[in-house]
């Protein structure tokens, strides 16, 4: 079994003490306060919200103001931004540390969704080195009087043939990031194909500041192995955790060199959907006039959960549509009470990727993208104003 020789202190991050050394990664439509606290409730780490637009942020705009919530025990509070544009993203941190909105900022290089890349941003903007350097001085320079750490969240490169990652990092480290993490994958291979570790080993022998490694970690020993093939000093969870929250009690486990891993039977597993769907209730209602209409947005919030906690048990299709339909709480407990609760975990599920698998494909670009490398102009349109991706 991998050990954890090789991690023999907490993740430093700032001043922020993290153990164990891991990271939810933010996650659109689900890293609400609701999921992180129940992962929270598992294991220790950083638990970042979802992504938050540096214009939506600076505009005041509602939907985003809102979602920049934290649980009153939630620290150190971590919230992530994308942003294109220096003076905008500047603003954005201003904002951040004068309104105490956060204790840890993450920028976004990462995203290889074509609405994003197609503008420059996300995936696509290390490429522009200049602009990078100067977009990520602006946010440090921006948080570093209140001692709030900045890091960043960055892909290999746009494809193969336009790799960006080391550079970008030692850019990141001049510009006094607190880490740098590395999703081991290409804009143009999405999710598909699988996670170059040696690519993360290769950005940790290149800098000093910490780095973490992202991408195919399923069980608490891939997180293990991770570490143990590139010395990263934490590591970042994705789609791994989806319908299973329990993940982060493994990977406590893990790195505190203890054996035990959860293998929750289907009567567990209910349970944890029962108390994930208060929870989003719960954090629905919040300021709602009406209680029905929290408890109703919140079930529905729920439902795309339904088919990753399920997965791999032998639950029929009509129960299954049944429980991706609910409204209510009550409707919830009547369905989940027709699940037999003795089934054991299906252990050949484990290791197996979940949530979003896809094939590599183009990545879009704007005209012109790949002919410079040194040009710094704010490419047009590619501020978004939607916050969570």
């Amino acid at each position: 079994m991998p050990t954890t020789a090789s991690v023999l202190r907490p993740l430093t991050i700032g001043r922020h003490q993290v153990w164990p050394p891991v990271v939810l990664a933010p996650m659109a439509g689900i890293t609400n306060v609701g999921f992180r606290q129940l992962c929270r409730e598992q294991g220790g780490g950083i638990y970042v919200c979802e992504m938050i637009t540096t214009v939506a942020l600076v505009e005041r705009n509602p939907k985003t103001l809102r979602m920049i919530a934290f649980g009153a025990d939630e620290s150190p509070r971590s919230l992530q931004l994308y942003g294109t544009d220096p003076e905008t993203t500047a603003a954005a941190v201003r904002i951040v540390v004068e309104k105490n909105l956060a204790d840890h900022i993450d920028l976004n290089f990462g995203c290889p969704v074509p609405k994003v890349t197609r503008r420059g941003g996300g995936a696509a903007l290390p490429w522009r080195r200049r602009l990078f350097a100067r977009l990520v001085r602006a946010a440090v320079d921006a948080a570093s009087p209140a001692g709030v750490p900045v890091t960043v969240k960055m892909r290999k490169g746009i494809d193969d043939d336009h790799l960006t990652y080391v550079e970008a990092g030692l850019a990141a480290q001049e510009a006094g990031v607190a880490a740098v993490a590395l999703h081991g994958r290409t804009a143009a291979q999405r999710y598909s194909g699988t996670a170059d570790w040696d690519a993360i080993a290769t950005l940790k022998q290149a800098l000093d500041v910490p780095v973490l490694g992202n991408g195919d970690i399923w069980e608490a020993d891939d997180a293990l192995r991770m570490v143990a093939h590139t010395g990263v000093d934490g590591v970042v969870i994705g789609r791994g955790c989806l319908g299973r929250p329990w993940l982060f009690a493994d990977l406590e486990a893990a790195f505190d060199g203890r054996a035990e891993r959860r293998l929750p039977d289907l009567g567990e597993v209910a349970t944890t959907m029962r108390w994930h769907a208060e929870l989003l209730v719960e954090q629905f209602s919040v300021g709602a006039r009406d209680p029905a209409r929290g408890e109703r947005d919140g079930c529905t919030d729920f439902r795309k959960h339904v088919a990753w906690y399920l997965k791999g048990f032998p639950v029929g299709s009509e129960l299954r549509r049944a429980l991706a339909m609910i409204d209510s709480l009550a409707q919830l407990d009547d369905l989940l009470g027709k699940l037999d609760p003795t089934v054991p975990f299906p252990v050949e599920t484990l290791g197996q990727p979940r949530g979003r698998t896809n094939s590599p494909g183009r990545v879009f670009l704007p005209d012109g993208w790949l002919a410079s490398r040194d040009d710094d102009t704010v490419p047009v349109g590619a501020e978004l104003d939607d916050s969570g991706g």
